[in-house]
Order: C-alpha cells, then structure tokens, then sequence
C-alpha cells in the first residue's frame, strides 16, 4: 500500500523539455528522492524497435518503480518522478491506437498531488530513442494537458530556461503547498 502522508509529484512534458533535469533538480532541493525515466533506458537497452509488450512491461515497471521509491521519502516529503503512467498511456494509444483498461484503471485511483508540465521552450535535440520533434512537440504538449485534466489531476506549465525553469517550478509546487525545506542553523 502507498503512503499517503508523501507528496507525489510528476515532470513530463515532450520529449527534450528538460524533465530529467528538473526532476533531479527538484529532488536535490526539496532534499528527496526522484524516480528517473524508465522508458527511455528500456528502449535504448533494446536491439530492436520497441513494440505493444515491451510498453506493457515499461507500464508494469513504473507501477512498481512507485511503490518501492515512495518508501524511501520521509512522511510528508515529496516524491517526484521523472514522467509517469498517464504518458504512458498516451503513447500507447498515439503509437499503437490502444491502451490496456488496466492502466486506466490505475490512474484514475492514483494519488498524484501535481503534474509539472515542461513547455516546448527548449530546443529539441535529436538522439537515437526521440521520435518527436518539430511541430509534434507542440501537439503532444496539448495531448498530455487534457490527459491530465481528463483525470482531475491538477498541473502546473513550467517554462524557462536553465536555473529560471528550476525557479519557476519551486513557485509553481509552494503555490500548491509545497514549500522548499527550511534549513535549520546549528
């Protein structure tokens, strides 16, 4: 079962927005732990094009992933993953047209506190797992919002660049609550 008392917070975004960086970024000054993009290391470590199962198993993953992180944040710490489920489930149904029930199922009884969405203000850098650059950015960008609001999840669009986009999701996450950790003089 899942602590309740933690914070759950979600980076995602399109591709090469900067979410790994403001992920960790976040972690490092809310003195917690992040989990890091699972789907891109599973897809790299492959020696062929990804299909349908290897999604499921990524999906599978990220459940899992949750549950063992969430143990090791103090009660009332936050946990921030580096993209999550719901853009999970959007892949599946852009690139295959379908998406198992049970990822559905599991969103909608998920405890996601805020979604930092990273805008497309940064540029797209090409590598061997990208596959959605130019205007497609754009698009899932528009996609991945009404996924989040489809499900009553609440978010936040984070732009700017270098340590300004760390600035403005700090502003985004205490306009929701969460503060930064005071620092206790000895």
């Amino acid at each position: 079962m899942l602590d309740q008392t933690i914070r759950r917070v979600v980076i995602t975004g399109p591709e090469s927005t900067g979410k790994s960086v403001l992920a960790q970024a976040l972690a490092e000054k809310y003195n917690t732990q992040w989990i890091p993009e699972y789907a891109r290391e599973y897809v790299q470590n492959l020696d062929r094009p990804y299909n349908y199962d290897d999604v499921v198993q990524i999906a599978k993953h990220q459940i899992r992933q949750e549950e063992t992180m969430a143990l090791k944040v103090r009660p009332g710490g936050i946990l921030f993953f580096d993209t999550w489920l719901i853009i999970t489930k959007v892949w599946f149904e852009v690139v295959f047209g379908k998406c198992p029930e049970w990822i559905s199922t599991h969103l909608r009884s998920s405890k996601i506190d805020l979604f930092l969405v990273c805008s497309t203000d940064l540029p797209w850098i090409a590598d061997q797992v990208r596959e959605n650059g130019g205007e497609k950015r754009e698009e899932l960008l528009e996609i991945y919002c009404r996924e989040i609001g489809s499900f009553g999840f609440k978010f936040e669009i984070i732009g700017g660049i270098g340590s300004i986009r760390t600035e403005n999701a700090i502003k985004a996450l205490s306009a929701h609550g969460m503060n930064l950790p005071s620092v206790q003089v000895v």
